[in-house]
């Protein structure tokens, strides 16, 4: 005699929504159950929802790639550090080869964070 270890999970989502997710997974060769088992899975693997979950809306990234999105983030940045160190601030900065933070004065001289 086999024991069944399976739970029944009901819920209940919009039509719509529910025959484009079969449709999805068909094409990926899943069925709801088998899909809904991989998110859960992934999900308690990782301990947290297996994708960003946010209530911000979304206004930049429709249409551009994740190179061109980062691009834009690295531009910015570099842009505001580059304002603070003409108002004289210093601005925080990596040295890579000596693996060591430090503060970059206006002036361009360096003060090394201690350890």
């Amino acid at each position: 005699m086999t024991v069944q270890n399976d739970a029944r999970v009901t819920i209940r989502v919009d039509k719509d929504l529910k025959d484009r997710a079969e449709t999805l997974f068909g094409r990926l060769g899943l069925n709801m159950t088998t899909a809904l088992n991989v998110f859960l899975r992934k999900a308690v693997e990782e301990e947290a929802i297996p994708f960003p979950v946010s209530a911000k809306k979304v206004t930049f990234g429709a249409g551009y790639t994740a190179s061109e999105i980062t691009d834009a983030f690295v531009s910015a940045v570099q842009d505001v550090t580059a304002a603070k160190q003409r108002d004289g601030y210093a601005v925080a900065r990596y040295d890579a080869p000596s693996g060591r933070a430090y503060l970059e004065c206006a002036d361009g001289t360096r003060e090394y964070v201690s350890e």
